[in-house]
């Protein structure tokens, strides 16, 4: 689905990204973890070409990012970036909605309305449906511009921090609704994200980063291991799992 290599990015003389090779297929969720500052938020920049990299040769479906046009590229990417500034003051509604404008048709009309009214259900977002976005809480904006970039229905979902001002309950709804995305309709998803259990519960397979360089990837049994977490986050910490569920507890500074 998505092929990285070599990408390199620079802000000013400062090194942000070095040479980082990645891949996402099909069907597959992939989390990026780190501490602040190790260049997660950046990569997603990078691939969605809002910067552009150094050197990077990034393929889509088997072409080449640099060549799409950008309406491709808006249907085939959807991008939930962190929360910034103040809300529009559009209708939750149509908000949502707004993610279904790099398919519009003069006859998908019905379509599109399906598809917005399939995720408000899916996130319950039923009840602020009318509502104005700049009306809502941090954790209610965050369900919206995660339920537009799911309306998309991309190949290729890339979504900053998702989860970072929702509750445990809208937490769990909201990447449940990402897994669904990605069994059911086969869409690759690249996920930043600072929660190590809840990454390892729904991710297929964890990256870590540190200080723009890629550490350790694979399964999350593999990557958050207590060395890896000591060394890249200066923590020390217990890592476990009651069957299937991951957790990890920070006990003390390494």
């Amino acid at each position: 689905m998505l092929a990285i290599s070599r990408l390199t990015y620079r802000h000013g003389q400062r090194l942000i990204l070095d040479h980082i090779d990645l891949q996402v297929g099909a069907g597959e969720i992939v989390c990026l973890v780190g501490p602040n500052g190790a260049g997660k938020s950046t990569l997603l920049r990078c691939i969605n070409r809002i910067l552009k990299s150094e050197h990077a040769v990034m393929t889509l479906d088997g072409h080449a990012l640099e060549h799409m046009a950008r309406r491709d590229v808006a249907r085939a990417i959807a991008y939930v970036p962190q929360q910034t500034g103040s809300a529009m003051a559009l209708r939750v509604h149509d908000m949502i909605a707004l993610g279904r404008a790099p398919h519009r048709r003069w006859n998908s009309a019905g379509q599109d309305r399906r598809i917005v009214l399939d995720v408000i259900a899916q996130l319950g977002l039923q009840a602020l449906a009318l509502r104005s976005c700049d009306e809502l809480s941090g954790g209610e904006r965050q369900r919206v511009l995660l339920a537009r970039a799911l309306v998309q229905q991309g190949k290729l979902l890339l979504l900053d921090e998702p989860t970072s001002d929702l509750d445990l309950h809208h937490q769990l709804e909201a990447m449940s609704a990402v897994r669904g995305i990605a069994d059911h309709q086969g869409s690759g998803v690249l996920i930043a994200i600072h929660d190590l259990a809840l990454a390892a519960r729904f991710a297929d397979r964890l990256v870590m980063l540190k200080e723009g360089s890629i550490v350790a990837q694979g399964h999350w049994r593999e990557v958050l291991t207590p060395h890896n977490i000591a060394a890249v986050y200066g923590v020390n910490a217990v890592v476990g799992s009651d069957g299937d569920m991951p957790y990890v507890i920070p006990l003390r500074p390494a």
